[in-house]
């Protein structure tokens, strides 16, 4: 009976020593599976601060795009004021324009009116030979030369 007790125990000898490289590989490769694990996590850290990288400079540009577009808008608002402000100065300068122009047919209308070589119809426009002729090299009254019919000149006759 000692072969068959020698034999059980080569048999368990040779599970023991089965049962321990199944355990030593079983380390030996959850070891090289966690290292793995950890080198893809390395990985994936590397990545994703890459990425929030490139986050924070698109935030970076975006900010810069939002200032120059609130630039933008405060351009255009000033360039309407501006516009607004030239168009009232503009109103403001016909406005002028047309009281000079009023103001000079009024004095040519009193001018014609005491002028005696212009004839003056009934709604006070002049007619012939007018003060404006005379001015131009057309001397109506060789008596008035020189005067041009500046009735109004303080220093007329000088």
């Amino acid at each position: 009976m000692g072969t068959v007790d020698s034999t059980v125990w080569i048999w368990v000898a040779v599970a023991v020593v089965v049962a321990a490289l199944i355990v030593v590989l079983l380390l030996a490769t959850g070891r090289r599976r966690k290292a793995l694990q950890e080198k893809r996590d390395n990985a994936h850290r590397e990545e994703a601060a890459k990425i929030r990288r490139e986050a924070e400079e698109r935030e970076l540009d975006a900010r810069e795009r939002e200032a120059k577009a609130t630039r933008a808008r405060a351009d255009a608002e000033q360039a309407q004021v501006d516009a607004a402000r030239l168009r009232q100065q503009a109103d403001q300068q016909a406005t002028e324009a047309k009281t000079l122009r009023d103001d000079v047919e009024q004095r040519t209308r009193k001018a014609d009116e005491l002028d005696p070589d212009v004839k003056v119809d009934g709604d006070g426009a002049g007619r012939g030979a007018s003060h404006r002729g005379a001015a131009h090299g057309d001397h109506a009254n060789p008596d008035r030369e020189g005067t041009h019919g500046d009735h109004e000149n303080p220093r007329h006759g000088i």
